[in-house]
């Protein structure tokens, strides 16, 4: 519960969202296939920070949203 709260909170989103650019930046400095492979990946941490939703929630049997 504690990991769940700690990721809905302003720090775990920020830190999701940045995670998520990063990763986005990675893979079109990479290029090719994998780059694109990795800037679709990178979209996931940054939509779920963006959107405030903890995408480990469910399987903690917690909320996935903060409240």
């Amino acid at each position: 519960m504690k990991f769940v709260r700690l990721m809905n909170s302003r720090g775990g989103r920020l830190a999701r969202g940045l995670a998520g650019a990063a990763l986005i930046v990675a893979g079109g400095l990479t290029g090719g296939p994998w780059g694109l492979v990795l800037a679709v990946v990178g979209l996931v941490p940054l939509a779920a920070g963006a959107t405030g939703t903890c995408l480990a929630a469910p399987l903690l049997r917690a909320p996935a949203r903060a409240r």
